[in-house]
């Protein structure tokens, strides 16, 4: 997604230790105008795998999740890394361990909003390593229900979680996928 590529290089930070900042736009200011085009391209993308759930994983994942949904006209679950006393009965769970923030949490989806009658898309920010995505694969499967694939903004090539998932036979579809970065001049490369 071009549009994509030229905010990373417009608005985008490079930070020692393999750090992409697009706060700016993604994920702590969101731009929804820009985001409704990311939402349009995961349809255009997924439109055809017959999806009637969105799955992305609190916070950052939400606003993109939104927007998918409203492209798709169905619901979106986000997975919770805490549970709350408003989740009320049983719950499908999974570890993930965060590469950002280096710690290792439970992420959450009531029995209610994921079932075997579910074909989900996971939409997320960032795909490193891959944890995230692979606890959010984890709950889709607890469920019983079918995944369509998994949808990325930005996809760190790099670090080969998006490469392991597709050897895996699962569709992973990324908008903008980095190749690698350098902190000291601030530069973005992409893969074509």
């Amino acid at each position: 997604m071009d549009l994509l590529k030229k905010k990373i290089l417009e608005e985008g930070e490079v930070y020692e230790g393999n750090i992409l900042k697009v706060d700016g736009f993604l994920n702590h200011r969101i731009d929804v105008p820009f985001m409704r085009q990311v939402g349009k391209e995961f349809h255009r993308l997924f439109k055809d795998e017959g999806i009637n759930k969105i799955l992305t994983i609190e916070a950052s994942g939400i606003a993109i999740g939104a927007l998918v949904a409203q492209e798709f006209a169905c619901p979106l679950v986000f997975a919770k890394k805490t549970k709350t006393k408003n989740i009320a009965g049983d719950v499908y769970t999974s570890q993930v361990e965060s590469f950002t923030h280096g710690t290792t949490y439970d992420i959450i989806v009531s029995k209610r909003f994921l079932d075997k009658n579910d074909k989900v898309l996971i939409v997320d920010d960032f795909l490193a390593i891959g944890n995230a995505l692979n606890g959010l694969i984890d709950l889709v499967n607890a469920s019983g229900a079918s995944l369509a694939g998994c949808g990325v903004v930005i996809e760190k090539g790099f670090q080969h979680g998006g490469d392991k998932l597709r050897e895996q036979g699962i569709n992973v579809q990324s908008l903008a996928i980095v190749e690698s970065m350098d902190h000291d001049t601030g530069m973005v490369y992409f893969r074509d």
